[in-house]
């Protein structure tokens, strides 16, 4: 990982996998900074922009000059979260690319969160036997884990993220000056991610983040340039090491089973993706103390990060504190 000399920072990592080189670059004001490379990536193209409505109103000024760059710029809208993620949405964009003229040298960029990110990456891998696609992540759990890696899904009613492909991006910009407008809930369960990546493969990062919460917590987009870029690091080398899945990067599911089951049952409402997560780690950390894998101060200190996340959104706790109750029963610790 390597960062520019010039103000602000910019994290420059690259993810090699079966089908070439992916570039990852991370920092405040990325966009602005690296916004030539991407402009420059859909010169004289038709380009699908695929966002929500709601980032389009914070953040589109700030594509201007990629858009100018590009022969046509069609935008795509869908809805926020979860709920965009479904074939039915797919088929729309589909027949609203064909219909806009989309030919294979097409690009797509996906701007928005992790949702955002699932749905573009499948929507391009099958239009047309698959069409560029550029990830910029809006949120802060999409840059250090949605964007990176190249799964893509979209929802069937029987389980999450049960029909995809693995579809590499040829770039992508993870700008952290975006992530102060997040709630901070946002941030939080972005941070999950972050934990669990320095829990598995960094404990450094892991200590950086327990070290500086609030600051974290707060959005602040030098803060977390360094953090989201060293998250990225540790999946790319994962990633690396097994690009489909296959073994090692299973680890990176940690907490996920159970997480995505929470998600499920709540029917994708009332919780966020990185808080199910959580759940989910601890309900691993509990079972692995009682079969004796792991000491129970593991454990301890898990809890003792998230009692710090409840002090920064108390309310949202409050309304879950039983997803708490049934991971001891669960893991048999209750």
């Amino acid at each position: 990982m390597t960062s520019t000399s010039a103000t602000p920072a910019l994290y420059t990592l690259t993810l090699r996998h079966p089908g070439g080189e992916t570039p990852v670059l991370v920092g405040e004001e990325a966009l602005k900074v690296a916004g030539d490379r991407l402009a420059e990536w859909v010169r004289g193209r038709t380009v699908f922009l695929l966002s929500t409505p709601r980032v389009l109103e914070l953040h589109g000024a700030r594509l201007a000059a990629v858009r100018g760059a590009a022969a046509r710029w069609i935008v795509l809208t869908v809805d926020e979260g979860e709920a965009a993620k479904t074939v039915t949405t797919a088929e729309r964009l589909w027949n609203e690319m064909l219909a806009a003229g989309g030919k294979r040298d097409s690009r797509l960029v996906a701007f928005g969160g992790g949702s955002v990110g699932d749905l573009g990456g499948f929507v391009a891998g099958c239009f047309l036997r698959g069409i560029g696609i550029a990830q910029v992540p809006t949120t802060l759990l999409a840059q250090v884990d949605a964007s990176i890696g190249g799964k893509t899904a979209v929802d069937l009613p029987g389980g999450k993220n049960t029909v995809g492909l693995f579809n590499h991006p040829d770039l992508v910009i993870a700008d952290t000056s975006i992530l102060p407008t997040l709630p901070r809930d946002e941030v939080r369960s972005g941070l999950v991610e972050v934990l669990k990546m320095g829990a598995l493969l960094d404990p450094e990062l892991f200590a950086r983040v327990e070290a500086g919460l609030e600051t974290l917590l707060s959005g602040d987009p030098v803060a977390l340039g360094p953090v989201v870029a060293g998250a990225a690091a540790a999946k790319i080398a994962v990633v690396e090491r097994d690009p489909t899945e296959q073994g090692d990067r299973k680890l990176l599911n940690f907490g996920h089973t159970l997480g995505h089951a929470i998600e499920s049952s709540l029917g994708y409402g009332g919780l966020r993706h990185g808080e199910a997560v959580g759940y989910g780690i601890l309900f691993c950390l509990r079972l692995a103390v009682r079969r004796g894998s792991i000491p129970r101060r593991c454990c301890r200190t898990w809890r003792a990060t998230r009692r710090r996340w409840r002090a920064a959104s108390p309310g949202c706790c409050r309304r879950l504190s039983g997803v708490d109750r049934w991971s001891r029963v669960w893991a048999g610790t209750s």
